[in-house]
């Protein structure tokens, strides 16, 4: 059996082809970026089918490779993708606005007056916040709206035809309830609130249907095929399972869907969830609740800001490289840089940094600057720099982690994934340190969430009659080699202060933001 994962992230759009075990066959990806355009952080959609076709050839050449033969068929399909967001369609199908992705923090007003309404955590970035601001904004598209979806869901939709959201997705659009649709009784109530508005939005007619894991959400059309694969090479009629959140596919990925597990994703932006075995006794701005993509309950923190500027400056030292003669391959430099960290001292040595490139509703900004602050006395090293950039990455993330620690939130297992695992040891290392707890990643923790997707596509069309969890557990995950770190009492005391200080230095945000 071959089923193949496609997940389109912040930087990536990614595709790997997995057997019946879950080993990879192939993979293929290409590099894209989100633009900042009239005030909002977007992708233009047509570079969504150019990527995703590249991506296609270079898993579909490899595995021809792999397999000795052209890849024309496959037994299951699955996309991911960045979850929430702001994608309105009318009924012919057109694209109403520009696709608002979950970086825009411009939606303050609407995402308060929900969380209000509905006694219910509703984060900036989710897609009823965004179709909320746009009733306030009175904006002239609202009553064309027929479809709203995320970014996963509109690449479902072009290569099935159909509407639908697997759940995990759909718990970062609205609410959720126990039997893993929307909210009914919080949906009435949304809707009371728009029609106060004259907004001329039906809510449930345009969200998508909801589905959880381990069913067939639709099949390949002929042209979805040929969007995948412009050749033609690829046949339709491919079982699809409900297209699903790269939060979804980071649980999968690191087999975190069980209560008291949790994983945590490392990429432009950075989060952790937590599958719950309680409800919180309290309201927090700063923790979505959402789903894994069975339906279970799970905490999430989403800090908005992650790997980036350690990209930013992997990038300036390959660019030097270069320019002496010294041309390596982007691997090499980030596997030097990040390798230094360990050197570094634990506190980074009197340097400071943040890697505000948007907002963090976690600290309180709706805009945030990148800065490198150190002290006269700081000692300037390479492995200081890096120390200190990487432990800014997370630095967000452990204030979040305070949250549901004082809530009694239980953790017995704690794994990671993402690109920046490549590299072992420095990361790990670091966020055991800035979680105090150990931190587990697997030998897929680098593929993320593509792989993920390729796993919950094999499971829809065999799932061998077990729960998720018990799928993952015994035949996914039953021989993945699997490195655990655990926290260092050097490194602790290090970042601690360190996040001491970061957490002072927060009041230079706003100052930045109105003189850059």
């Amino acid at each position: 059996m071959l089923s193949l994962g496609i997940e389109l992230g912040s930087t990536r759009i990614k595709a790997v082809l997995i057997d019946v075990q879950g080993t990879v066959i192939a993979t293929g990806s290409y590099t894209w970026a989100n633009q900042l355009v009239d005030g909002y952080w977007t992708y233009d959609l047509a570079e969504v089918w150019v990527g995703i076709a590249q991506a296609y050839r270079e898993m579909a050449d490899q595995a021809a490779r792999a397999l000795g033969q052209p890849l024309t068929n496959l037994d299951s399909i699955g996309i991911s993708a960045m979850m929430h967001g702001y994608l309105a369609f009318d009924a012919a199908g057109e694209l109403l606005a520009p696709f608002r992705t979950w970086r825009n923090t411009t939606t303050g007003p609407a995402a308060e007056a929900l969380t209000s309404l509905l006694d219910f955590t509703i984060p900036l970035r989710w897609s009823i916040a965004h179709l909320y601001q746009a009733v306030l904004n009175a904006e002239a598209h609202l009553p064309q709206i027929d479809f709203l979806t995320t970014l996963a869901g509109y690449v479902h939709w072009q290569l099935t035809g159909e509407r639908v959201l697997g759940v995990g997705d759909a718990s970062g659009m609205f609410p959720i309830d126990a039997t893993h649709q929307w909210d009914a009784a919080r949906l009435a109530k949304t809707q009371w609130l728009f029609d106060s508005q004259g907004a001329g939005v039906d809510l449930a007619a345009i969200l998508p249907t909801v589905q959880d894991a381990g069913v067939i959400a639709g099949r390949l059309t002929t042209a979805g095929a040929r969007l995948l694969d412009p050749t033609g090479a690829l046949t339709p009629d491919i079982a699809c399972c409900p297209p699903e959140g790269d939060a979804g596919t980071g649980m999968i990925a690191t087999n975190a869907v069980a209560p008291r597990t949790g994983n945590i994703s490392v990429g432009t932006s950075i989060f952790a969830r937590i599958v719950l075995d309680h409800e919180l006794a309290n309201l927090h701005p700063e923790i979505d609740i959402v789903t894994t993509p069975a339906g279970d309950p799970v905490a999430m923190v989403h800090c908005n800001n992650g790997a980036s500027e350690i990209d930013a400056w992997a990038g300036i030292f390959a660019d030097f490289g270069a320019r002496i003669g010294a041309a390596v391959d982007p691997g090499a430099v980030f596997g030097a840089l990040l390798s230094a960290a360990l050197e570094g001292e634990p506190a980074g040595g009197g340097l400071m940094a943040y890697n505000y490139l948007a907002g963090e509703m976690v600290t309180g900004l709706n805009a945030g600057r990148p800065l490198i602050v150190r002290a006269p006395d700081s000692l300037l090293t390479l492995p200081n720099l890096m120390r200190t950039l990487i432990m800014s990455s997370f630095a967000t993330l452990s204030l979040g982690m305070r949250i549901l620690a004082a809530e009694g939130v239980r953790v017995e297992s704690m794994f990671a994934h993402g690109g920046v695992f490549k590299t072992k040891g420095p990361n790990e290392r670091l966020l055991a340190a800035a979680l105090n707890t150990a931190v587990s990643v697997g030998t897929t923790a680098s593929e993320g969430g593509a792989w993920g997707m390729a796993v919950l596509a094999a499971y829809a069309l065999d799932s061998r009659g077990l729960a998720l969890a018990d799928y993952l557990g015994q035949v996914i995950f039953a021989e993945v080699a699997v490195e655990t770190y655990y926290p260092e009492a050097g490194d602790q005391a290090g970042y601690a202060r360190f996040l001491e200080a970061y957490e002072k230095g927060l009041a230079l945000q706003p100052l930045a933001v109105e003189v850059c």
